[in-house]
């Protein structure tokens, strides 16, 4: 890891508007806010896999990965963040270096091939070129390649230097905003401002969900003028500088970019979260509140409490035929960062138990909200294995497992039903609309008719042939290695 890298990261771990950061004392501090990564291992995603999540929804730019083949494979797609125009951000923009490139030293050649070859086929507004673990080790400078690019076409080639080994995949997403700050942001000028113009930061519009809330803030007057990295366009990058404010989504991954646009150029941010009818509500409040503290007109509040007003009343008249059949089940929540307690307090609006929730990738303001929420930490933890959250299943009587999709499993092999709600989703969940039609996946899944027989006992079990004979069964499921529960089989 280069000097340069080593104290990029070593930045991000001194993260000043951290509250779990202030806490620690300076030698803490220095330690980092991680457990260094065991190269080889599985550990949720690497840095450079992070920071391309982060980055990959700027729709108009172009992705173009330093590595091998394989490393663009595995980012593929970026988890389904939708575009309401461009479309080169899905096309998989690889080096795909050899072992002969390597050996002999052609990788900073080629990635220089590369970026005219794009510019002159697709024409972006911008080339966006990570480095890789390989071509970091070997020693190509992609950032004097990307320099030397810009200046021959014409064309900005900004270096993401986060290679994989630098470490986690949220630390990955961090660099990816800080790369912003450093080479993006603050290089273009809006044509016009206005005095509602604001920055959304860690939103990703996955299945669309930044849809479910843009006609809410146009209703308003609203603008967003910058976004990382919901739908975005490479001048809103560049233009975030001139907001009034910013609404912060996922604090854990980028509240140092948020920090660093308060200090730089005086813009404000607030946390918020649009899962749910309370949590949008309050979100378009402080919002509003905000901005005209920072000069917007008086009657932006009270046209915002009408339209709060009115969206609720929406919302509630058609989440009322679901009530009834969703009311007092129970949900175990797998998932993390802000929808850790923002989904909670959605689904207790609905009159449904939470068993448990996990607090993976979150900031200790939002386990304090999960706090305030459920009234106790005592259902709080941190991440799961298959075995034990299969245990949790049928020790808690979950009625649903709400969690990604590595999950399903689990809930498949304890025979209850699943909704996903993390980032390979394929329905949107946010706003007030966006609730309703959670619950009705929820309804939709609960009460499907197919689990009657899922859980009737099977035929053998019923009827058997030969008196006092019972099947053999392998103490584990040999594909999950759970535990089969003794109770499955009983005579």
């Amino acid at each position: 890891m280069s000097d340069a890298l080593k104290q990029t990261v070593q930045d991000a771990f001194h993260e000043p508007a951290c509250a779990t950061n202030r806490a620690k004392s300076a030698a803490d501090r220095k330690k980092g806010c991680a457990k260094p990564l065991t190269p080889g291992a599985a550990a949720g995603g690497c840095a450079f896999d992070g920071a391309k999540i982060t980055l990959q929804p700027i729709v108009d730019v172009a992705h173009l990965v330093h590595a091998p083949l394989a490393c663009e494979g595995n980012a593929w797609d970026n988890r389904g963040s939708a575009s309401s125009g461009p479309m080169i951000y899905k096309t998989g923009f690889t080096t795909d270096l050899t072992e002969l490139d390597i050996v002999m030293g052609h990788g900073e050649k080629k990635l220089y091939r590369a970026i005219r070859e794009i510019v002159e086929k697709h024409a972006p507004p911008a080339v966006f070129v990570y480095s890789t673990c390989v071509t970091s080790m070997i020693g190509d400078d992609i950032a004097a390649v990307c320099k030397a690019a810009t200046e021959a076409f014409g064309t900005p080639a900004i270096p993401v230097d986060v290679p994989g080994f630098a470490g986690s995949k949220n630390l990955g997403c961090k660099l990816g905003g800080e790369m912003m700050f450093r080479h993006v942001i603050g290089t273009m000028e809006p044509e016009t401002t206005t005095d509602t113009d604001i920055n959304i930061i860690g939103d990703y519009n996955l299945s669309g969900e930044l849809w479910q809330i843009k006609p809410l803030l146009d209703s308003l007057g609203i603008r967003i003028l910058g976004s990382l990295s919901a739908d975005a366009r490479y001048k809103q990058v560049a233009q975030m500088h001139r907001a009034r404010l910013t609404m912060l989504i996922c604090s854990h991954a980028l509240l140092g970019l948020a920090r660093k646009l308060e200090e730089n150029y005086g813009i404000p941010f607030f946390e918020g979260s649009f899962y749910g009818i309370s949590d949008t509500s309050q979100a378009l409040r402080t919002m509003c509140a905000m901005l005209v503290e920072r000069g917007a007109a008086p009657d932006l509040i009270d046209r915002c409490e009408a339209l709060i007003a009115e969206q609720e009343a929406k919302a509630r008249a058609a989440l009322e035929p679901y009530r009834p059949r969703v009311q007092g089940k129970r949900v175990l929540l797998y998932t993390g960062g802000h929808k850790s307690w923002s989904v909670v307090s959605a689904l207790q609006e609905l009159g449904m138990e939470v068993v448990g929730t996990s607090v993976r990738k979150a900031t200790e303001e939002d386990k304090a909200r999960v706090i305030e929420i459920m009234g106790t930490d005592t259902h709080m933890f941190e991440n799961m294995a298959p075995k034990e959250m299969y245990a949790t299943l049928r020790a808690s009587g979950a009625d649903v497992l709400m969690s990604g999709a590595r999950s399903q499993f689990v809930a498949l092999k304890a025979r209850v039903p699943w909704i996903d709600v993390n980032q390979e989703k394929h329905e949107p969940y946010a706003g007030y609309m966006g609730m309703v039609d959670l619950v009705r996946a929820i309804d939709r899944s609960l009460n499907n008719p197919m689990w009657a027989d899922v859980r009737a006992p099977a035929p053998w079990q019923v009827a058997r042939p030969f008196a006092g004979h019972r099947p053999r069964l392998k103490d584990r499921c040999p594909v999950s290695g759970i535990a089969n529960d003794p109770n499955d089989f009983e005579d």
